[in-house]
């Protein structure tokens, strides 16, 4: 049993749980919504003896100082500008585009309260019995994409000739590059995450030195068929972890407006409601917070909020000036692109 006894009623839960939806209808920046938040979190962690509310707490404090402090993030972008420099020149005909972004307010408590979800449903499955405390705190120490940058390239079908394999042209410059980056940033202060590998595959055109660094979801199949290489790198400079994604157009399409995206939305609305009913109610705290705060996300009315540089006309239709829904960009030259260099008889 997580905390309390079986006999905890959830009325009582949702009667002293606060969550973010309380915090989005006061016109306040994103800024005051994570300091309120965060603060009344380690009130009820206290008043409650609820030890994961406080690593809640720290976690968006976490989020908060990513979003007030700019200076490390700006040199920490103007080292990926480094590398766009570098493949710039390595590859005059390739078009490709940088991007970076700070996780949004909402992803990043979606993916707070998710990982508790499906943590605790898996050992409760497993085991037949609910974690401890320490087995939930030590699985949310490892939240890795907060700040996250994207590379995305391109071959421009102009420059292929007859008979070749865009998508193979396509995919060979896209190892290439994964076998350059993790030295290149080593070189600038970054240290690769090595994963654990066990039962991957590996593309042969991937680096045997690399490797090892790599969630490759290509040659690795993904159920919502989502195509990406995923390195992570921890920035000694700025003491915080980045994650880098690489990726083809096509792969970047198929992922953004794409079937991964629907049917990803699809799939994750039909998990939640089954793991809901496999959990009993009441007989863990954690579970049952967690949980419910997702569920009050996902119902949520983007054209109800009243979030400060933030508006949409329905849940489709979003200005998000602040980072509150689509994540803030951080890279100080934008969306860095570079086309391609044609030659035009």
């Amino acid at each position: 049993m997580c905390w309390g006894n079986p006999n905890f009623l959830p009325l009582r839960l949702f009667c002293f749980m606060i969550s973010l939806n309380d915090y989005l209808y006061n016109g306040d920046t994103v800024l005051k919504i994570l300091k309120l938040y965060s603060e009344d979190l380690r009130k009820t962690s206290l008043e409650n003896n609820n030890p994961i509310d406080m690593i809640h707490c720290n976690f968006l404090i976490q989020l908060e100082e990513l979003l007030e402090h700019n200076d490390f993030l700006t040199a920490q972008s103007q080292k990926l500008r480094e590398f766009y420099k570098y493949m710039a020149e390595k590859y005059p005909f390739l078009a490709f585009t940088f991007k970076g972004r700070i996780k949004s307010l909402v992803r990043a408590e979606e993916k707070f309260n998710g990982k508790i979800v499906s943590f605790i449903y898996d050992y409760y499955q497993e085991n037949g019995k609910f974690p401890n405390v320490a087995l939930i705190k030590n699985k949310l120490t490892h939240f890795r994409d907060l700040i996250a940058y994207r590379i995305i390239i391109s071959m421009p079908r102009c420059h292929i000739k007859p008979g070749e394999d865009r998508e193979a042209i396509e995919q060979d410059f896209l190892y290439e590059i994964a076998n350059t980056l993790p030295a290149f940033l080593e070189q600038r202060g970054f240290s690769a995450e090595i994963l654990d590998q066990k039962g991957k595959k590996f593309s042969p055109l991937m680096s045997s030195d690399v490797n090892l660094y790599y969630k490759d979801y290509i040659v690795n199949n993904n159920p919502r068929g989502y195509r990406s290489l995923h390195i992570t790198f921890y920035d000694n400079n700025a003491r915080s972890y980045i994650e880098v994604q690489l990726r083809t157009k096509d792969m970047d399409d198929y992922a953004e407006i794409g079937p991964a995206n629907h049917l990803g939305y699809e799939k994750l609305q039909e998990t939640e409601r089954a793991r809901r009913e496999k959990i009993p109610y009441g007989e863990c705290i954690y579970f049952d917070e967690a949980y419910e705060r997702g569920m009050l996300l996902q119902k949520l009315e983007l054209s109800k909020v009243d979030v400060n540089l933030f508006a949409a006309a329905d849940n489709r239709l979003v200005n998000d000036g602040c980072g509150f829904y689509k994540g803030r960009l951080i890279l100080p030259y934008e969306h860095l692109s570079r086309f391609q260099n044609d030659i035009i008889d």
